[in-house]
């Protein structure tokens, strides 16, 4: 037997804090060399952090992750260990991702990445380049004083795999894996058993399957050992890396890390055979017809043994359980993760958040509640960073430290009800009972004196008084007293944000949290500099849908009871005032529901529909219950108000991504925000459809009529006729 001890990790690395992840290297090589590995692998890009950005593009940034990476070669951390550490390279004029393999203070060789990501969240090639040399390794040329450090002059650099005595390993970065053409299937057939998956792969609701069905699928018909490494936490962006490193081995997982946790450290360790990856091969008849004739794919001699023989005190990882989130765990702890990481390293002394009494703001609130038990739970468990840094923000004195969520909430987390003549007493119930239960500081404000004040000014500038619709007034009067009301809630909560702390003595400042939802920022159903504009907004890109049912869920797990209420309470801005005969509600005023909304953004973004596109797939979704000029109308109607408040996206609050149908203006939906939103042409094409599928149903109609009054003896036959018919 050929036993192999290997570790890999979860780190919570933070962009251009070198410091910050040195401190986290040394601490997962120190922790896997304890747990007697030889194989140590770190996620994509860990020295510099992966999200840099255009700071990729500095020299000083490949500068300072070739000194750290010297650090870790002169000293002993490297001894008895291979450890794969990523950072940036320039090599000639091109700078790119790789993978930096050593062993015994040596450089054993650079895999730079060849398939880099781009799309999505991801822009690599604009910082990066991919390296398309597959043929042969080249030699690398180090910097002088990394030479002079590791007395060696080059380094093996490119596309290939190193050959130890007793086993083969190659590294396959992120991306690759989920290429057409994966690098492991070719390295497979060469002989290579361990396979090192270095990533910086984000949280986005309901995707870890996927990404664990790719590390089964790689070793499930070929073999092999396939780590993965992958940050946690906020790096300092919209994007939190959700860990979950693991190790499978010929198809089954042996060994899984957290999806969502405070730790800057998390290890995962698995024991394997290697012989299990050679037998399974040697089983499967078209793996040796393949790599039989097979491309050759360079490598690397290293001789030096890293493999155990049989021995009884060496216990072997036997297949786990995935442990899986639901998606409304995930809304809890993804979210909660992210603040608690964006909290302690802002400065900031805490939260502030309008709380409504709505869904949104009830979840939000929910959110930094859940994260306030995630904080205890982890200090309960012995983690000591978080509790340094919980009595850092919290301000603890006299060796004292939080143990109880509603009091640390009462620390950290102001929630404030901004009230108006509008406001019912349902919605200021709901929010102080909720505050409560979460244990956050509550206030109660009327901002009634402040919009008169407004109002006033206006009548003594224009000589008008602006009137409410309900009360006679026109679209453009009803609007803007709904603006008013809104954006003083922006300005208020910000003035509180920055002089509560103040006034109870506190250092610092709060940071305010936003609360608009992925599908009003869709359909911009939101005011431009209202309470939707924030420091961060934890729920900025997840569905109205998803977040009732965290709701639901939170009420239970969370034990904020009042939540089942405030699920089940229609959705209202409260900014017009109430009637016998009248209240506001937002599908009302969208002209369409939530759920239309959730399609609509998932028809755009993920299937890449334009209006005519998705004219044509709503009739086929919605065909049953209406009628192609019904679904032309909600088109339309979706595709003007989305392309009037599309300038809305271009400053909307940063929001945590959690799902793939996001607006987001700055990096992940890049679109237009200057739009003609009469859309002449597509619409054009929209009515011509609508009178050609109209013309097939009457025809169709007319066939039937004529065939019932032949006495049925001119059916059409199954599936003749247009295409369209079923519509």
């Amino acid at each position: 037997m050929r036993l192999l001890k290997v570790a890999t990790c979860n780190l919570n690395q933070w962009s251009m804090d070198f410091d910050c992840n040195m401190k986290n290297i040394k601490e997962s090589i120190s922790r896997a060399k304890e747990a007697g590995a030889v194989i140590r692998l770190g996620p994509e890009l860990e020295i510099t952090g992966y999200g840099c950005e255009d700071h990729f593009l500095e020299l000083d940034t490949v500068n300072h992750a070739w000194d750290c990476l010297k650090e870790l070669l002169v000293d002993d951390w490297t001894d008895g260990i291979l450890c794969s550490f990523g950072m940036p390279v320039i090599k000639g004029s091109e700078r790119y991702n790789c993978q930096v393999l050593c062993l015994n203070r040596k450089i054993v060789m650079i895999r730079p990445k060849m398939w880099l990501a781009n799309d999505g969240n991801y822009r690599e090639l604009r910082w990066f380049t991919a390296w398309k040399q597959k043929g042969s390794l080249e030699d690398f040329l180090l910097p002088s004083d990394i030479s002079e450090a590791v007395l060696q002059t080059t380094v093996p650099f490119g596309y290939g795999y190193i050959q130890f005595l007793d086993v083969a390993i190659a590294a396959e970065v992120c991306e690759e894996l989920f290429s057409p053409m994966p690098p492991h299937a070719e390295l497979a057939l060469n002989g290579v058993e361990v396979f090192l998956n270095a990533s910086g792969s984000h949280h986005q609701l309901r995707k870890l399957d996927l990404r664990l069905r790719a590390f089964i699928g790689a070793t499930n018909t070929r073999g092999g050992v396939y780590m993965y490494s992958n940050q946690q936490g906020c790096d300092g962006s919209r994007l939190y890396y959700d860990g979950c490193s693991c190790i499978v081995v010929n198809g089954d997982v042996v060994a899984q890390g957290s999806q969502f946790s405070l730790k800057d450290v998390e290890m995962v360790v698995a024991q394997v055979d290697l012989d299990a990856v050679a037998s399974l091969r040697g089983s499967i008849s078209s793996f040796q017809e393949q790599a039989s004739c097979k491309p050759k794919v360079s490598s690397i001699e290293v001789p030096y043994r890293l493999c155990e023989s049989f021995t009884l005190q060496m216990l072997l990882s036997n297949p786990l359980k995935i442990q899986y989130h639901s998606p409304e765990e995930e809304i809890a702890f993804g979210p909660g993760c992210w603040l608690w990481d964006y909290l302690r390293r802002s400065g900031a002394s805490g939260f502030l958040l309008p709380l409504s009494g709505g869904a949104d703001s009830s979840s939000v609130a929910a959110i930094v509640g859940c994260m306030c038990q995630l904080v205890v739970k982890a200090i309960s468990e012995g983690d000591e960073q978080v509790k340094v840094d919980a009595i850092r923000i919290g301000h603890y004195t006299d060796g004292q430290f939080p143990t109880d969520s509603k009091e640390f909430a009462k620390r950290v987390f102001y929630t404030v009800f901004m009230g108006s003549e509008n406001s019912s007493n349902a919605t200021r119930t709901r929010a102080k009972v909720l505050a409560e239960e979460i244990g956050s500081w509550h206030l109660d404000v009327s901002i009634d004196g402040v919009v008169s004040a407004l109002l006033s000014l206006f009548q003594t500038l224009t000589g008008k008084q602006p009137r409410y619709k309900v009360d006679g007034g026109s679209n453009i009067e009803n609007l803007g007293l709904q603006n008013i009301q809104a954006r003083i809630r922006m300005v208020l909560a910000f003035m509180l944000a920055s002089l509560l702390p103040w006034v109870h003595n506190k250092p610092g400042f709060y940071l305010v949290l936003g609360s608009s939802n992925v599908d009003e920022g869709l359909r911009g159903y939101l005011t431009k500099y209202d309470c939707s504009s924030a420091d961060i907004n934890p729920i900025g890109s997840i569905s109205k849908q998803d977040l009732r049912r965290f709701l639901k869920w939170a009420a239970v797990h969370l034990g904020f009871s009042s939540l089942e209420e405030i699920e089940s309470a229609p959705p209202t801005a409260e900014l017009e005032p109430i009637r016998s005969n009248y209240s506001q509600l937002d599908e009302v005023d969208m002209g369409m529901t939530y759920e239309e909304l959730s399609v609509y953004g998932r028809l755009r973004k993920i299937f890449r529909c334009g209006p005519v596109s998705m004219f044509k797939n709503l009739c086929y979704k919605w065909g049953t219950k209406l009628t192609p000029a019904e679904v032309a109308e909600k088109v339309k109607y979706f595709f003007k108000y989305y392309s009037i408040n599309r300038h809305k996206m271009t400053v909307l609050t940063p929001s945590y991504h959690a799902e793939s149908y996001s607006p987001e203006d700055n990096r992940f939906d890049l679109r237009q925000f200057l739009y003609n939103a009469r859309w002449p042409y597509q619409f054009r094409k929209i009515d011509e459809l609508v009178t050609q599928l109209d013309g097939d149903r009457v025809a169709i109609a007319n066939e039937a009529s004529r065939a019932r009054s032949d006495g049925g003896m001119g059916v059409v036959a199954a599936g003749s006729g247009n295409p369209s018919v079923g519509l």
